[in-house]
């Protein structure tokens, strides 16, 4: 029987402090038990009758209010803007897998990485993929003090005041002794039932509804007003960490097991499996029971159940060895292809995009998708007025993937690909061996410009916040932008000008203020994110962060680059260009990309004007003191007997060593195993101390 609370206007400080604690707990426990359990004990009534109990006591006690009090939890007045939040352990992606084979793929690396037999078992969990926003909750003592979007992985979105409005968050861990650090990580969703019963209200109040759930989920939280986010019907799982300090687990099942312990809504949803068959009899029978679970699913998950193993198997550039994600099959639908449009993307490229009647595929209204390129629309024998079927897997773009001929209309013609540029009319060309259709006028096409300016403000490069595709277009148009440094003298001119910016139609003030304020927080920029905003062809995240960690300084970068004089790209020969295709995935192509970039004396200005005016990081490693093989560069060859070639590597580029795919005179080691073949007499040659496996678990204190 619940204790009837007290009146707080008799109550000493002491007593009400006492008092406090005693309803907090009492309406945290009564939270789980509705949120988590379906198991609740009180009727709403007596349950608001708490609350307002405590409401009260705050009333004549503010001292009383925390940030973790329960009260706290029907959100607080508006922001003025999302902070950005530093993952102190990045938030990575998964890689996808999408048929058996896939998975069976996965296992098997897995198990070549560790140098298990390729039958041995290897148990992994399988849990459900929820399709809602990832976020990461952070606890220090065990006390909620923070909590960020997924964001680019490396930084985030602030959403500690949103998520705090979740009943099923904990604002306190249930423990005596709570880890130091503990980072949370989940997704949050909402029900379909509670999806379809908020938008049947918007509706009624002439509000606008949502497409589906997941969207529904990752608008409600980024509402700069949690009280709008404490009216959503929002709901949470929790499966993954990011940093800890007091607490180590040993299995995947244990952590989330521990996790529910301490009070977090975990997905019970989940089957440990010891080989491939059990893991795809728990996919096929999820597939079979997906329509009926209360919540949208994309797929499944499988990770490494050991923790041992996932460190030993440790990380790709962007994503983990350990884990993948396995998506159910794209949703497709039929539908009438009305046009085709070309549209010029930042490299040029001429992409054939199908305007399609509207039609909803897998929750979502589709007017548009992908035909790739002009072989593609072959390939299909795709025309205008086609009756053709999409489909939509996850976040890929929709894609045209076959024609309904029984449908074709009377009349109909083969599409001509265009041999022009429809944005400048420079002429297309496409290169021998090349599938794409590449615009020539490079930056003189305005349609180039404007996406490489895109791509330079957008989420995973320079992130500016209020800088969309629109606002891009239009400064582009009116000239207040035409190159990526524009943006970093917009304020000074504006300041310089008698037409302000703020004066312009759908601007004002504050949102002037906001943008300038957005640009100034991008002053200070890591390498890795620069070079990947400069949109240089095949250089992605993967790519910039590897070049980055190479190189770690811009200035390195260009002296280096510099260095490499037209004629002197002999992969063979010691030098810069043998040292920049050493690096690892980086090959000829990549390196004449770069070369063709920073050769341009257009490019070499921006890059020279960025240069001055901004702050360029040099690049970040991990925390190496006292390895002995930092900064030094190492040549694996052979075949290694403790652990995998590839795991050797990883384990010595996390000491922080660079490995090299060759040797040069600049190699500090070559680690051979038998087979090692013609690098041990180049290694001779050249002086350069040859380490056995053996010698090399020996330095490194393994």
């Amino acid at each position: 029987m619940t204790p009837a609370p007290l009146d707080p206007t008799l109550l000493t400080p002491e007593q009400a402090a006492e008092e406090h604690a005693r309803l907090a707990a009492e309406i945290r426990r009564h939270d789980v038990l509705y949120h988590q359990q379906d198991t609740p004990e009180l009727s709403d009534a007596d349950y608001d009758a708490l609350k307002r109990a405590l409401l009260a006591l705050e009333a004549t006690h503010p001292a009383l209010v925390t940030a973790d009090s329960p009260s706290q939890s029907v959100g607080a007045a508006p922001a003025a803007g999302f902070g950005k939040v530093r993952h102190s352990v990045p938030m990575l992606s998964l890689g996808n897998a999408f048929s058996e084979e896939d998975v069976t793929d996965f296992l098997g690396q897995a198990r070549r990485f560790l140098k298990m037999e390729s039958d041995a078992p290897l148990p992994v969990l399988a849990e459900l993929k929820i399709d809602g926003l990832s976020f990461s909750a952070r606890y220090e003592h065990g006390v909620f003090v923070r909590a960020a979007t997924r964001g680019d992985g490396q930084e985030g979105e602030d959403i500690t005041d949103n998520l705090r409005t979740l009943s099923e968050l904990p604002q306190r861990l249930r423990t005596l002794a709570p880890p130091a650090v503990l980072e949370v990580r989940g997704e949050v969703y909402i029900r379909r039932d509670e999806f379809a019963a908020m938008n049947a209200r918007f509706a009624q109040t002439g509000g606008k509804t949502f497409a589906n759930p997941r969207n529904a989920a990752a608008g409600s939280l980024r509402q700069l007003d949690p009280k709008i986010t404490a009216s959503r019907p929002l709901r949470m799982f929790c499966y993954a960490w990011g940093e800890l300090d007091g607490y180590e687990p040993e299995t995947h099942a244990g952590w989330l097991e521990q996790l529910a312990e301490w009070g977090f809504a975990v997905n019970p949803e989940r089957r440990l499996c010891r080989n491939e068959a059990e893991v795809m009899a728990f996919y096929t029978e999820i597939y079979g029971r997906r329509a009926d679970l209360p919540y949208d699913i994309d797929g499944m998950v499988y990770k490494v159940n050991s923790v041992d193993l996932q460190r030993r198997l440790g990380f790709r550039s962007n994503n983990p060895r350990w884990a993948i994600a396995h998506k159910f099959p794209a949703e497709q639908a039929q539908t009438r292809l009305q046009s085709i449009e070309i549209q010029v993307g930042r490299t040029g490229v001429l992409t054939p995009v199908a305007v399609l009647e509207p039609v909803t595929v897998g929750g979502v209204v589709v007017s548009r998708a992908t035909l790739h390129n002009e072989d593609e629309i072959g390939r299909l024998g795709v025309r205008v007025g086609d009756l053709v079927t999409i489909q939509r897997a996850g976040d890929v773009i929709p894609q045209v993937v076959s024609v309904v001929l029984d449908h074709r209309p009377e009349g109909s013609e083969p599409f001509l690909f265009p041999h022009a540029c429809p944005e400048c009319g420079s002429a297309a060309v496409r290169e021998e061996g090349e599938v794409a259709w590449r615009c020539s006028g490079g930056l003189v096409c305005p349609a180039q410009a404007v996406e490489r300016l895109k791509h330079f403000v957008s989420r995973n490069a320079f992130d500016i916040e209020g800088f969309g595709g629109q606002r891009i277009e239009s400064f582009y148009t009116d000239n207040l932008i035409r190159s990526p440094q524009d943006i970093f003298t917009l304020q000074a001119r504006d300041a310089a000008s008698l037409t302000k910016l703020k004066n312009r139609e759908g601007w004002g003030a504050a949102s002037t203020k906001k943008l300038f304020e957005a640009i100034e927080a991008r002053r200070t920029i890591p390498l890795e994110r620069f070079l990947f905003a400069l949109g240089i062809p095949q250089v992605g995240q993967a790519t910039a962060r590897l070049l980055a960690q190479h190189y770690e300084t811009l200035p390195a970068l260009r002296t280096a680059l510099d260095a490499i004089t037209e004629g002197s790209e002999d992969p063979k020969a010691d030098g810069p260009f043998k040292d920049l295709i050493n690096i690892e995935t980086i090959g000829p192509a990549v390196a004449g990309e770069l070369l063709a970039f920073f050769r341009e004396p257009h490019n070499r200005a921006v890059v020279d004007a960025l240069s001055e005016a901004l702050t360029i990081e040099a690049f970040v490693r991990r925390d190496t003191a006292g390895s002995p093989i930092a900064g030094k560069t190492v040549v694996f060859t052979g075949t290694l007997e403790r652990m995998g070639r590839s795991e050797a590597k990883a384990r010595a580029q996390d000491l922080g060593a660079k490995v090299a795919g060759s040797i040069s005179a600049k190699t500090d080691y070559v680690v051979a195993g038998p087979g090692a073949g013609s690098k041990l007499k180049t290694a001779a040659d050249l002086g350069v101390t040859v380490l056995t496996e053996d010698d090399f678990f020996t330095l490194i204190g393994e």
